[in-house]
């Protein structure tokens, strides 16, 4: 069981990753998260 949720982590972290195609990208998917989550605390 432990096996199986590693390899779907691992999946889940290379389909966020490769959605980006570089870490300049994924530092603005992670700023826009940010922000996201200061406009939701902020109401």
């Amino acid at each position: 069981m432990k096996r199986f949720a590693l390899i779907l982590a691992a999946c889940a972290a290379l389909a966020a990753l490769s959605g980006c195609n570089t870490v300049h990208g994924f530092g603005k998917d992670l700023k826009k998260l940010g922000d996201q989550i200061e406009e939701k605390s902020a109401k």
